[in-house]
């Protein structure tokens, strides 16, 4: 398994257990991703601010950004 997914998977896992209603939008333009300063991906973004880049947080870290 690849990185996105599973940054994608984990984030869905995360707000699904914490109730949370959500819209997951993966973004595969890099000139898309590079707006939001991103060079490296996996990415995470939450209402436009960047939650975290360059790897994929543990669930309980993961739970805290998005929630």
């Amino acid at each position: 398994m690849s990185q996105l997914p599973r940054l994608e998977e984990l984030s869905r896992i995360a707000a699904d257990e914490l109730g949370i209603e959500y819209t997951v939008e993966k973004v595969t333009d890099i000139y898309k991703i590079m707006e939001f300063g991103v060079m490296t991906t996996p990415a995470l973004v939450v209402g436009s601010v960047v939650k975290v880049a360059i790897r994929i947080p543990r669930m309980e870290e993961l739970k805290k950004m998005i929630g």
